[in-house]
């Protein structure tokens, strides 16, 4: 098993930047990839960033690319979303991810899935 826990969310303001942590624990040698997805109101949980766990490769979805960067510190067992110039758009609840493959996390569903940290942008 892989526990998953985000941090880092909270109430900012539009045009600030903004860093999201997730600390991987147990079994997280059989983790190929990490990522983040995000979740709007009323709205379906969606893909935004993976990052492959060893060789740094990403991916973006398209609305996010330019603003958002994920990275990982495999000594730390941590990956971060670095997310700059938020815009109001951004509001929602952000979800930390772990599969065995890339595929798991681009194209879902992960194998795991974090408990999920609230971002509100506000103007």
């Amino acid at each position: 098993q892989v526990q998953l826990v985000e941090s880092g969310g909270g109430l900012v303001q539009a045009g600030d930047p903004l860093r999201l942590s997730c600390a991987a624990s147990g079994n997280t040698f059989s983790i190929y990839a990490m990522g983040w997805f995000r979740q709007h109101p009323g709205k379906e949980r969606e893909f935004v960033a993976a990052i492959n766990w060893g060789g740094g490769t990403t991916t973006y979805t398209d609305s996010v690319k330019g603003r958002f960067t994920i990275s990982r510190d495999n000594v730390k067992n941590m990956v971060y979303l670095q997310v700059d110039n938020l815009k109001v758009e951004d509001t929602a609840v952000y979800y930390c991810a772990a599969g065995f493959s890339d595929e798991a996390v681009v194209d879902g569903p992960p194998d795991y899935w974090g408990q999920g940290t609230q971002v509100t942008v506000s103007s």
